[in-house]
């Protein structure tokens, strides 16, 4: 029997290959930590950034300005990251500018060193200039684009949304697989189909599937753009851009010289030859100065220059919410249905007026002035005996109109009453004879 020579050359290489193998394992085992370990430090890293994202998005963006600062809540930052998911950013905001042209120019600029483009644009000119204009972003810029674009004025409205549509593109995706496959076998039936009914049979479904198969890939394409790229609506409006006025018309009983009875009511009855005071109140419910105040009323028959000033100073310029009162003094002598217009002419900060732009408010009330009774004056009674025989003959008037288009029934009905008299005659001179 041969004997174990621990010195064999065999078994020295067995044992070296077995520390090779031990030595290979724990490198790779290693390397498997190493790529584990980097992994979570990769998480770790685009969690960190997420952090970062959410913690800078919890104080309100400097773009948003005043408007949104004044505001109960403030305004919080989209977190755009990514989560694994496929959703459609989407944001629409308005912002009021000096000057709308220039304010279009820079909002494409700060969007084009984002990467995004411009899509589309809408503008309009004076007396409101206004332009809408379309960008889109990548997503990860989506925040920092609004940022940007609410930057460059005063935002009036802000709306944002995402939509995930994650489902609805596993569906297309699983949708389109299928009707591939159905139309790879119906090629295949194509091809070995012998009769000439059965080859349109085939043909129609075929075209039938490929029309489905190219309107979900399309829906799916749309899906994907809409993905890819955030869509951001700007509207852009002139600051100074809504002036608006209003005009508030009351009276009250008696004068006392300075309108001090200020407001009135708007259903006021008035005994005949009373005296009585209207109240005029000009409110600035715009976002523009107005000035070059002009009222007028034909009924009543006046302009400002006639009326007292109880506040305000109608010969200068109110700002947006400031109110100015004025007054006239009357005699009330019949019913009073007023018709007071009132304009004004809107300016910028520096007092200058807005070329083509002014607003007016027209407002009617009604002053019933009633009889204080008594015995009737011989003046009075000679209008009423007047006003009776007008409207006896608008009456009479009104007869012969009527009257008038049966005229030629007159000479017929003659001519038959002279028939049946000559005929009576005649008859009568027969029975004498």
């Amino acid at each position: 029997m041969r004997r174990w020579n621990p010195r064999s050359p065999w078994l020295i290489a067995i044992f070296l290959l077995a520390v090779i193998a031990l030595i290979a394992g724990a490198c790779s085992g290693s390397d498997s930590s190493d790529t584990t370990f980097a992994a979570a430090s990769a998480d770790t890293t685009v969690v960190g950034e997420s952090t970062r994202t959410t913690v800078a998005a919890s104080g309100a963006p400097a773009s948003d300005n005043d408007a949104l600062e004044r505001g109960v809540v403030a305004p919080v930052a989209f977190q755009v990251s990514s989560i694994g998911r496929d959703v459609i950013f989407t944001a629409d905001l308005t912002v009021a500018v000096t000057d709308v042209a220039v304010a279009s120019d820079t909002a494409t600029r700060k969007i084009s060193t984002l990467g995004g483009f411009l899509f589309g644009e809408r503008t309009t000119g004076a007396p409101n200039p206004t332009s809408i204009l379309t960008f889109k972003v990548f997503p990860d810029d989506f925040q920092e684009a609004l940022d940007r674009l609410g930057s460059l004025g005063e935002v009036r409205t802000k709306n944002r949304s995402a939509d995930d549509v994650t489902e609805r593109i596993v569906d297309l995706q699983s949708r389109i697989l299928s009707v591939e496959a159905s139309v790879e076998r119906l090629r295949e039936l194509m091809g070995s189909a012998g009769g000439v009914k059965i080859v349109v049979q085939v043909e129609t479904e075929l075209v039938a599937r490929e029309t489905q198969l190219e309107t979900l890939r399309g829906q799916l394409r749309t899906l994907e753009d809409h993905v890819s790229l955030a869509t951001i609506v700007l509207t852009l409006t002139e600051a100074l851009s809504q002036p608006r006025v209003e005009l508030m018309v009351t009276a009250y009983l008696g004068h006392d010289g300075i309108g001090a009875s200020c407001h009135g009511r708007t259903d006021l009855a008035i005994e005949e030859g009373s005296d009585a005071t209207v109240c005029f109140e000009i409110l600035n419910v715009g976002d523009t100065p107005l000035t070059n105040f002009e009222l007028n009323d034909p009924v009543l028959d006046l302009s400002l220059e006639d009326l007292i000033v109880v506040f305000g100073d109608p010969t200068g310029t109110i700002e947006p919410g400031e109110t100015i009162m004025v007054a006239a003094e009357i005699v009330a002598e019949r019913d009073l249905r007023t018709q007071t217009r009132l304009s004004a002419v809107p300016v910028n900060q520096d007092g200058q007026p807005l070329a083509g732009r002014s607003v007016a408010n027209t407002t009617t009330i009604f002053l019933n002035v009633v009889d204080p009774g008594g015995v009737a004056s011989f003046s009075e009674g000679l209008s009423a005996s007047l006003g009776f025989l007008a409207n006896l003959g608008r009456v009479l008037i009104l007869a012969l109109g009527v009257a008038l288009p049966f005229i030629w029934l007159v000479p017929i009905a003659m001519w038959l009453l002279w028939r049946l008299r000559s005929r009576s005659r005649e008859s009568d001179l027969a029975t004498a004879d």
